[in-house]
């Protein structure tokens, strides 16, 4: 129960694979003394926010801000760009699509940016054509050589899409023997020792011991592994295919909770939308090195105009101006740190797993103390 623990509350038998900081109507914050952060926001959103913020995102915070620790592999899912979210909410408002049913909660985009706080492990994005090639050759299963056709009579996106449509959709036809014997020959390739990568066939008996049938568990195949270390990041666009696997991680993303699943849940899985939102063409995991604003702080700079994510450590000799401006949530990570302001000189103290709503009139943020802090913001 690591999310828990971090937080200082106690574990229950009930897994926690997240825990939100923000003001997504889903799951909005609750300030001290000051209810809902949404509604607080709503009081003053010039002041809180920014003219410049409201002006580009509306009276609301425009990133979300997660922990993130699963207890077994989450979905293999997919989100949309801002064009795709809009029509897509607009569509089930129009036709009055049970919320319950509903691929798109909201009408934003939803990159997000991941921070290895322990050993992170994922797969995402695609794998070059050839190489998904070379990882289906061999194996003694159907649906396999299938995948593997598609790939050799076209190694490009095409290929790929074709691939992975086919997998996709036999899972769905009732193919979960098919899927399971796949994941069956990656296991026996695994044991013979002959294996062209074996931490690929470890990822698919992995996942098919976790969701025995489902075609996300193959999918690993076609996808990027990525081990994260603690301190480094990886940002995922908008049509890009991931799962994450096991481990704890800050997790910072557009404010949207708008998700596309393609396997590896119990949840409603909507293929047809997956496949039209993806992003075919193959590419290496986009991996984010923090820029040093000092020797304390690094920021790490997104590709998207929503968010930025800093993050400080301070060793109590000195203290230190944190970089940022708008809006900010700081988010302690370890130790105990003082947090003050130009219009807050006396300053909150920011333990682990406490977070804090810095306004964007209060000007110039302090840290001192000894600990690190993550800090979400706006460009």
């Amino acid at each position: 129960m690591v999310i828990p623990r971090f937080l200082g509350s106690t574990p229950t038998e009930r897994p926690v694979a997240e825990h939100w900081f923000g003001a997504h109507p889903s799951a909005p914050s609750m300030l001290d003394g000051d209810g809902e952060l949404p509604t607080y926001l709503a009081g003053d959103p010039e002041r809180l926010l920014g003219a410049d913020v409201v002006a580009r995102f509306g009276p609301t915070l425009p990133y979300l801000l997660k922990l993130i620790a699963p207890v077994r592999p989450l979905s293999l899912q997919v989100h949309p760009d801002l064009s795709q979210a809009r029509a897509g909410h607009e569509r089930e408002e129009s036709a009055g699509v049970d919320p319950l049913l509903r691929n798109y909660t909201d009408a934003n985009h939803k990159p997000e940016l991941v921070y290895a706080l322990t050993n992170f492990e994922a797969v995402s994005g695609f794998r070059a054509p050839r190489r998904a090639a070379e990882l289906l050759d061999g194996l003694d299963a159907p649906l396999a050589r299938e995948m593997l056709g598609h790939l050799q009579a076209s190694p490009t996106a095409s290929g790929v899409r074709a691939a992975f449509t086919q997998l996709l959709v036999s899972g769905a036809d009732g193919g979960a023997s098919a899927v399971e014997a796949t994941a069956a020959a990656c296991a026996a390739r695994l044991r013979s020792g002959r294996s062209p990568s074996a931490r690929t066939d470890t990822i698919v008996t992995h996942l098919a011991s976790a969701y025995p049938g489902d075609p996300g568990t193959v999918a690993a195949l076609l996808l990027n592994p990525v081990t994260l270390h603690p301190g480094e990041a990886m940002f995922v666009p908008a049509g890009g295919v991931h799962a994450y696997l096991s481990g704890f991680a800050v997790e910072l993303m557009a404010n949207s909770d708008n998700v596309l699943r393609a396997g590896l849940t119990p949840k409603r899985v909507d293929i047809p939308e997956v496949l039209e939102t993806i992003d075919w063409v193959a590419a290496p995991p986009i991996r984010i090195a923090p820029e040093m604003f000092d020797e304390c702080t690094g920021v790490y700079y997104a590709p998207v105009d929503d968010f930025e994510l800093s993050v400080a450590t301070l060793d109590g000799q000195h203290d230190r101006r944190f970089p940022g401006r708008g809006p900010r949530l700081l988010l302690g990570l370890d130790g105990e740190l003082s947090v003050t302001s130009d219009a807050d000189p006396d300053g909150v103290t920011v333990a682990r797993g406490q977070c804090v709503f810095v306004a964007a009139d209060e000007g110039t943020v302090r840290l001192s103390g000894t600990g690190r802090v993550a800090q979400a913001g706006v460009p």
